[in-house]
């Protein structure tokens, strides 16, 4: 009897279940829905200074706290939301990060009000259709891009906050504007478009 072949992921991923569950199903895909892009956003603004390991086993208490990510629902948020967020052992207990999802809930809709849908707006940065890498290894991956330079400025000049290039290039990677799947894995050829 033959060995099926074993499948070949990116090493990043071998952590957990989880881990490897948002690899083999989310990660790199190319999102066009503006609420995926702010659950995105929200999620990774506060990785800022942990881990998306981290960041992924308190998913489900983000989806509760902020709306199901209903970014109409989270810019209205009132200061007394802020302090029971603050108590909520679901998610990472930041002021800052906690007012600038609020915050940025806000200028999401600025952005979407401008450009039809924040989907228009943040693919005008690559031209409509996702970078295609070929990374053989971990090594090769950049922290930042010059899109992600530029977006991450445009961003902020627009009043969002926590959300510098090293995090929006995780957006890009998230969200299959780039596509940063090793060659060697088994996504890098299904997520091209």
């Amino acid at each position: 009897m033959e060995k099926s072949p074993e499948i070949v992921r990116c090493p990043w991923c071998l952590g957990f279940p989880e881990y490897v569950a948002y690899h083999d199903t989310e990660w790199g895909v190319p999102v066009y829905d503006d609420r995926i892009h702010f659950e995105f956003l929200i999620l990774e603004s506060a990785q800022a200074g942990l881990s998306w390991a981290t960041i992924l086993k308190k998913r489900e208490g983000y989806r509760k706290a902020f709306a199901d990510f209903d970014y109409k629902i989270v810019a209205e948020f009132p200061e007394s939301y802020v302090q029971e967020l603050l108590q909520d052992p679901g998610i990472i207990r930041n002021t800052l990060k906690i007012k600038a999802a609020i915050n940025n809930a806000r200028c999401f809709m600025e952005v979407q009000q401008e450009f039809g849908s924040f989907s228009n707006y943040i693919w005008g940065f690559v031209g409509g259709k996702p970078i295609q890498k070929s990374l053989r290894t971990l090594g090769e991956a950049k922290a930042t891009t010059p899109e992600s330079d530029l977006l991450a400025k445009d961003l902020k000049k627009r009043g969002f906050k926590f959300l510098g290039s090293t995090t929006i290039y995780a957006h890009m990677q998230a969200t299959g504007l780039v596509n940063d799947h090793l060659v060697e894995c088994f996504r890098h050829e299904q997520v091209k478009l």
